[in-house]
């Protein structure tokens, strides 16, 4: 039940940050505005997921902070702040992976 809350909360708001992105009018022909949009979209994104991971490292923190030696809380912890450093490192990844391929769509196709 708490999984599914987390799911439906963070569809919502996935939902929410598009709705609020530039639309692209698709009754024109440039490209441009297409590619904005994307790119805003995907900048979103990847905002959100630097912020998410973050919440996660203070998260991890705090209950490494607070674990008073209990192995099972340290190692819980442990797990938390590395797994949110690999989520960090695969979302940024991407973004970079996202920059490079638009720039050579741009340069192999144009703008107009």
């Amino acid at each position: 039940m708490k999984k599914q809350r987390i799911v439906l909360t963070t569809i919502a708001l996935l939902l929410t940050f598009l709705s609020i992105a530039t639309p692209a009018l698709a009754a024109s022909a440039d490209v441009t505005k297409v590619e904005s949009f994307l790119k805003s979209v995907i900048q979103i994104l990847v905002t959100m997921a630097g912020l998410v991971s973050a919440g996660f490292f203070v998260w991890g923190g705090v209950g490494y902070i607070t674990s008073s030696g209990n192995p099972e809380s340290l190692d819980r912890s442990k797990k938390t702040i590395f797994y949110s450093a690999i989520g960090l490192v695969i979302v940024l990844g991407a973004y970079v992976l996202t920059n490079i391929v638009s720039d050579v769509a741009t340069g192999a196709f144009g703008s107009n």
